[in-house]
């Protein structure tokens, strides 16, 4: 492991391979726990997340809803709640895996905020849109997707005094695999650090069907290349990118296009720049 494949592990904080079922389910009471800590120190009640059918948010869901429901038992106040959050654009390719998400995570609430409308105004009334090429187009359009999904999410956290939940891991941090100030805007990443093979094992721990588990996963805002896999917009896969980050020795070709991808997106996990 070179100098640099040292620096990006400590400075997404990477969580180690977990050492067999124990370690990982010591790992899953700490991420609760976490939750748990994050909405008494805000003085909250209220979680809320965006649930895609990915494995993330799936993960990420259940263990709001973990906490929540702890809490409820643990203080006897009722007021504590978790609102899972449907944002499809038009009609989403996989909803049924967005419903059996749903149903595995068993949220208190569940709205639906379809986000077409607002996003087809928006670009609707921005004219460089139009000068750009069909394939520039169709990015700044996803960006506007995952920007819109974050202003709902905010929406019904602030109609609920609530706390907006993060799906963000190692494995995506490092490729910059985010929007800025869009799915990478949050109060609180209880997935952070997490490697993609860690946040499956931790979806199969708490008893997530496996085809959601292991579901091709893909962000899903092209539409000129709908479904279009992560691993294909990478040029790496999550094992490589998993092994680069738990310290293994990965193919040149794949170390050169992590630390590329990670030294092009810095801008997106460091604070505005200021004087």
């Amino acid at each position: 492991m070179d100098t640099l494949q040292a620096s990006i592990i400590v400075d997404l904080n990477v969580v180690p391979a977990f050492a067999g079922q124990a370690a990982l389910a010591a790992e899953v009471e700490r991420r609760i726990l976490f939750i748990q800590d994050c909405l008494r120190h805000a003085e909250l009640k209220t979680l809320v997340l965006g649930i895609s059918g990915g494995v993330d948010s799936l993960v990420a869901g259940r263990l709001a809803q973990l906490a929540v429901s702890a809490l409820r038992e643990q203080s006897g106040d009722a007021a504590y709640h978790f609102i899972a959050v449907r944002l499809p654009y038009h009609q989403q390719q996989d909803e049924a895996d967005a419903q059996a998400a749903l149903n595995f995570i068993n949220a208190d609430e569940v709205h639906t905020v379809n986000i077409a409308d607002a996003v087809n105004a928006l670009a609707g009334q921005t004219h460089a849109l139009g000068v750009l090429s069909p394939a520039k187009r169709d990015f700044a359009m996803g960006n506007i997707k995952a920007r819109m999904r974050m202003l709902a999410q905010y929406a019904i956290a602030n109609a609920h005094n609530g706390m907006v939940i993060g799906t963000d891991h190692a494995a995506e941090a490092v490729m910059g695999f985010f929007t800025k100030f869009g799915d990478g805007a949050c109060d609180l990443a209880p997935l952070s650090g997490l490697v993609k093979h860690q946040v499956r094992g931790i979806a199969q721990h708490l008893g997530a069907p496996d085809e959601l588990v292991f579901k091709v996963p893909t962000a899903d805002l092209e539409e000129l290349k709908p479904g279009k896999p992560d691993e294909e917009a990478y040029g790496v896969t999550y094992a490589e990118i998993d092994g680069f980050l738990h310290g293994q020795q990965v193919s040149e070709q794949a170390r050169q296009r992590i630390t590329h991808a990670y030294a092009n997106t810095k801008h997106k996990r460091r604070p505005p720049l200021a004087p």
